[in-house]
């Protein structure tokens, strides 16, 4: 009881969670990687695009262009996307290919997309599986 309580389920920052879909017109080293998610996990690199470009002059006007979904603040996002992989993880990670790096593409809807290609590494399949994203 007291591992489970300190040590499992935890939260981590720069981290999401969502089911899997086919996505077949991705190239093997991407995936799709939902707005929702991509706008909280990469949210501090927009902040600090959005002063860089003098689009906003403090945090607080920064997400509130964020929380309005302004058309820059996506430019921006894709920009920073174009050089941050993420990592993708799905449990149980029994052996090096459970995580994988990959570059991000911003899609539509709440899920992932991956390409059916690199599921065999994860022991994946498109019926519901769930997983793991993270910026390193």
């Amino acid at each position: 009881g007291r591992f489970r309580e300190t040590l499992l389920g935890k939260r981590v920052d720069y981290s999401g969670r969502s089911v899997i879909v086919v996505g077949p017109s991705l190239s093997l080293h991407q995936c799709g990687l939902p707005r929702e998610i991509a706008i909280e996990l990469f949210q501090t690199f927009v902040i600090r695009g959005l002063i860089r470009q003098h689009v906003a002059s403090n945090i607080g006007i920064a997400k509130s262009k964020i929380r309005e979904k302004e058309p820059i603040v996506w430019e921006i996002l894709q920009e920073i996307m174009r050089g941050h992989p993420v990592l993708l993880n799905r449990a149980p990670t029994l052996h090096r290919l459970g995580i994988q790096a990959f570059q991000p593409i911003l899609v539509g809807g709440r899920a992932i997309c991956l390409h059916p290609l690199v599921c065999k590494g994860f022991n994946a399949d498109f019926d519901g599986d769930q997983m793991a994203v993270h910026v390193p």
